[in-house]
């Protein structure tokens, strides 16, 4: 979600942020030249700011719906079952810059629907998990509800990236619904551990600070301690169950990494 280099946004590159500033360029150059219409001039730009605008809103109302599940489930095991899987919970909105600079990159048309069809991360949740299990466990409780449909599952847990990254990554569509039309909104959801959590926003700070090009020893220590937290994980998996003792109605999604 916001902001692990590993798989959300990462520092802007030179390449990307030179041809977002000549996308910049070349858009100037066609508003100031001498036969510009100004009154048409003003109703493109009003247009792109509404379309804007509207793509933005309807995914701040997709995230406020799908948090809304996530605080209910966490309240309900909060109050009836004096144990929460859920740690912390943040949301995230891509900015306009972030999305036009991703759009960029993914590269096609820079028209909202073709923007909407291709970057899927504008809205993100990320919840955090004290156990492994926790993390699938709540990934299928949400996955179960009728009103959600899951797009696409990545398991960065089962199969860490090559930087030692591990989360669980799901979108999910969910409606919303508006005064004249329902709209189907996708929401990333970022599921971790703690020490996922932990090594992750470690990772992202060195990354923006060296961009990207992380100095070998720095590297060896990160890798060094992707392989300590998920060796934490995995010792403190097997002290779940004193701290949540399972009952028959619980159901059992073990780690696959164990």
């Amino acid at each position: 979600m916001d902001d692990t280099a590993s798989e959300e946004s990462a520092p802007t590159d030179t390449g990307t942020a030179e041809v977002v500033t000549a996308l910049v360029a070349a858009q100037q150059e066609q508003l100031i030249r001498p036969d510009a219409d100004p009154e048409e001039l003003a109703a493109r730009m009003r247009r792109v700011h509404h379309e804007l605008t509207t793509l933005l809103m309807h995914y701040q109302f997709g995230i406020d719906e799908v948090r809304t599940k996530v605080d209910i489930l966490r309240r309900e095991f909060e109050l009836l079952h004096e144990y929460s899987p859920i740690e912390h919970v943040r949301t995230r909105l891509k900015s306009t810059e972030s999305l036009i600079e991703k759009a960029v990159r993914t590269g096609g048309d820079m028209t909202i629907p073709a923007i909407r069809e291709r970057v899927k991360d504008i809205a993100g949740i990320r919840i955090t998990c004290s156990f492994v299990s926790d993390v699938y466990w709540i990934a299928d409780m949400l996955g179960r509800q009728r009103d959600l449909e899951v797009l696409t599952v990545k398991d960065y847990i089962a199969a860490p990236k090559p930087n030692g990254y591990r989360s669980l990554h799901v979108i999910v569509q969910v409606p919303v619904y508006l005064s004249e039309h329902t709209e189907l909104v996708p929401v990333e959801l970022q599921l971790r551990t703690i020490a996922m959590d932990f090594w992750a926003s470690t990772e992202h700070k060195l990354s923006y600070k060296y961009r990207k090009n992380l100095p070998a020893p720095l590297r060896g220590e990160l890798d060094d301690a992707a392989r300590v937290a998920a060796e934490l994980d995995q010792r403190m998996e097997r002290l779940r169950d004193e701290i949540r003792p399972r009952s028959p109605g619980t159901p059992t999604v073990e780690d696959p990494t164990s």
